[in-house]
Order: C-alpha cells, then structure tokens, then sequence
C-alpha cells in the first residue's frame, strides 16, 4: 500500500561538528516523506551503508572502529579500522551494488583494496586481530594481552569474504582473480590451531603471551558462526566433538526456559534468562540464513524470533519505569552506554535504547522493528540522526543523546533490512560449497542444501 509519510518532529537542539559531504542528509536535512515502505527502507540502508563507503578509512578501505561526529577519538585511535565490522561492512558493499547506490565497477574496485590490505596485514596462523592500523596493516592491541589472532573477529571478517567470494562473477577475469585471493586467504585460515588441542575454541592467540587470555568459546552468544567455519575449513577444519563438547558444552546448552511466552531453546554459560544483547542474534547471522537451520539444539529461526520479541516485550513492559520505552522504543544491545560502553540487556538495563537493536531484528520482528523505525527517525528525529544514520545510542531517560558511531552496530543494520527484504546476504554465504559441508558435517540442516 503507497503511504505518505507527514509526521512532525519534536523540537531538537543538537549540533554536529563531523564534516558533511555533497549529498549530505544529517541532522536537518533529512526527507521527512516517503512514497511508501519500501522506500523509506531503501533510504535508511543507503545513509547506513554510507559508513561503509564514504566513512572507510582511505588507505585500507576497511571500516573504522568508530567515527566521532564530536571529534573526540580516545587513545588517538583514528586511524584504527575493525576486522569484524569490516566483515559487516562488506555485505554493505555487496548491498550497495545490489541496489545501485553504487557501481559494480566501484564496488568491485573497493573490494580489491580491502583484499590488498588484508593480504599483506598482519596474521597469526592466517587469523587476523580484532583491530588494525589502517595506514600500515599493523596489529593494534585490543587489550595488552590482546595483540595476536581474534578468531571471533575474523570469523566476521571471512563471512563477509565469502559472501562476496559468491556474489562476484566466476566468468569475469577481474572478478574471478578476486575469488581466487578471497579464496587464498581462507584456506590459510588455521582454525584447528586455535583449539589449542582442547575439544573447545579458543578466541585470542598471541605470539608473545601465547595462550594466557585463555578464553574458550562456549555458546550460547554471537559467536556460533565461528564454529560454523571453522567446520567449514576446506584446510583446517575443527573436529566435530570441538563444536558439539565446547560449544554446546556437550548438550548443556539445551534449555527450556522462555520469557513472555516466547521459548529459548539454547542459554548462554551464564544461564541469560532472556536471551541477552540482541547482537547474539545478528552478528552470526548476517550471512547464516537461520530460515530452517536446525541441528541437535535449537531451531535457529525460532531462537531468533523468540530473542526479538522478548527484547521488545521486556520493553513494553518497561519494569524500571524508563523514559520513552515502550512498543515503539525499544531495544537492548551491546553499545555506547551513559557510561562508557555496555552490553544492554533485559538482565543489564540502563535506560539506554540502541537503534541497531530493533533495526537489525528487521527479519524476525518487522512488525515491531518498523513501529521503532518510524519512531527513531520522525519522532526523535535530529537528536539521534547524522551522517551515517542513526547513532550508536540513546537515553530519553537520561536526556542523553550521542553523536558517534561504531562499526559493529552501524555495519548490521543494511544488511539484516536487506535479508529480510530478499534475503540476499543469506542466500550468497549459504551456497558456497565448503559452507555446506561444514553445516552437514556439525550435523545441521537446512533448505539450502
């Protein structure tokens, strides 16, 4: 049905010292109609998808770890570029191409120069850090202890490869010569080493403190798509009893608690009654299509529905009394906090309301995330919108409204409107032939094979 959106936005004061490009539609230059839904959503992915494209840092053409519109970079980091949201950020490229917000000749070049980068960055067992210099492709430590291979991180980074390994064209000599480095760096990938020859992932190596993170990789949370590929590994797969004994800490993973009606199949070590930050439910997923993904412990499809709608309804029913909550606000995730940073949560509520949270739930709640939508961008308006979309965060309760951005929030939103609209990124990553295997072999199954 065609709508005309004509909704008036509350008076704002907010100022924005970032530098505004030529097709600038930041705070007070936004479009306030739109000839229907499907428009409106084509335009939030492309100011989004801008993050990716105009906001790279120039050398890499990697995402950054974050981008101040204040100015205010801590630890002189500005030039710090994100293995993993740069994972994210090539599923906006793919995106972009698609819909045409740019060339496929300028978005296979972009491409080039990551792969370029990445090549030469600097690896440990062909794993990648969690942080790089843009300019030099150095490691840039996380933490002290945390200056060597991320294999969470980089299992982001490689399902972005992959799924542009599988969008590029095989019967191009420019695009099949991307395939073939994409394909180089993959098999590289050492995942059976970050085991350490335990029955479990490791998530941190260091070639100067070696194991001393020790921070095995036990489910549920973001990080399933880390075993999936490391299953996956045309070169160095795991064993299944890696996934099955350290993931699903043999079985204990199972659970039969819900909240609000809705069931979770699967809890974290922790026993999250509530299914946790919504980014458990969208990091791994942007590539693994969980339509029909099933194996020993959950039906993802449900688990992620279920997580969506009590995130939502835990919001609704607001037990902190916070200001501005409710059917249309709402959505709890890891990101900017009114202290620093945090992993908001219906177990770690802060009266902070994350955009990435209801908009990246797009395909398992798109009743509920286009209410939050219309309410983040003709409601709230100026007061969380810049550049490159909405920002990280928000507190109505705590009049605070921040104007930055991170990666890992900024990159999911395109990408998850996109699979619910198409289902495109799905799709891609699902039909890559060692992505398959690694599924059957875990004992998954799912309508794509």
């Amino acid at each position: 049905m065609m709508l005309i959106f004509l909704i008036s936005i509350v008076s704002v004061s907010c100022s924005s010292t970032g530098k505004k490009s030529a097709d600038d539609t930041s705070a007070g230059n936004r479009p306030m109609s739109f000839a229907s839904d499907d428009e409106f959503l084509t335009y939030i992915q492309r100011q989004h998808f801008r993050y990716m494209w105009d906001g790279a840092e120039p050398n890499s053409g990697m995402a950054p770890e974050r981008i101040h519109m204040d100015g205010h970079y801590p630890q002189d980091d500005e030039d710090v570029v994100t293995t993993g949201g740069s994972g994210f950020g090539i599923m906006n490229l793919i995106l972009g191409m698609e819909r045409g917000f740019i060339t496929r000749d300028e978005g296979v070049d972009r491409l080039h120069r990551i792969v370029a980068f990445l090549e030469t960055a600097d690896r440990f067992r062909g794993i990648w850090p969690h942080w790089l210099s843009g300019p030099t492709g150095r490691v840039r430590p996380f933490s002290r202890k945390d200056n060597g291979g991320d294999i969470v991180e980089s299992a982001f980074l490689i399902q972005g490869l992959l799924t542009a390994h599988e969008y590029l064209n095989p019967n191009s000599t420019v695009e099949s010569q991307l395939r073939a480095r994409i394909d180089k760096m993959w098999r590289e990938m050492n995942w059976d080493f970050y085991t350490n020859g335990e029955n479990v992932l490791f998530w941190h190596w260091s070639p100067e403190y070696g194991w001393e993170m020790a921070h095995p990789i036990r489910g549920y949370d973001e990080c399933l798509i880390a075993y999936v590929l490391a299953a996956s590994s045309p070169t160095f797969p795991i064993r299944e009893e890696v996934y099955h004994q350290g993931w699903a800490r043999g079985g204990n993973i199972r659970s039969n608690m819900e909240a609000f009606g809705f069931p979770l199949e699967v809890k974290h070590n922790g026993a999250e009654a509530m299914g946790g930050p919504l980014f458990w439910s969208h990091y791994s997923y942007l590539g693994l299509d969980p339509r029909g993904l099933r194996d020993d412990y959950a039906d993802y499809w449900q688990l992620n529905i279920s997580h969506a709608k009590i995130n939502h309804r835990y919001c609704v029913v607001n037990p902190k009394s916070f200001a501005a909550y409710g059917d249309s606000c709402w959505g709890l995730t890891a990101s900017y906090s009114v202290n620093g940073y945090s992993a908001h949560a219906p177990n770690n509520d802060l009266g902070v309301i994350t955009p990435t949270a209801a908009l990246s739930s797009f395909p398992y709640s798109p009743h509920e995330s286009m209410k939050a939508l219309k309410f983040f961008y003709f409601t709230l308006g100026d007061k969380i919108w810049g550049e490159y979309g909405f920002y990280d965060a928000f507190s109505v309760e705590h009049d605070w409204y921040i104007e930055r951005y991170l990666a890992i929030d900024q990159n999911t939103i395109a990408p998850m409107i996109e699979n619910h609209r198409t289902g495109l990124l799905w799709d891609l990553f699902m039909r890559h032939p060692d992505v398959q295997n690694g599924l059957m072999r875990l004992g998954f199954t799912s309508p794509h094979f």
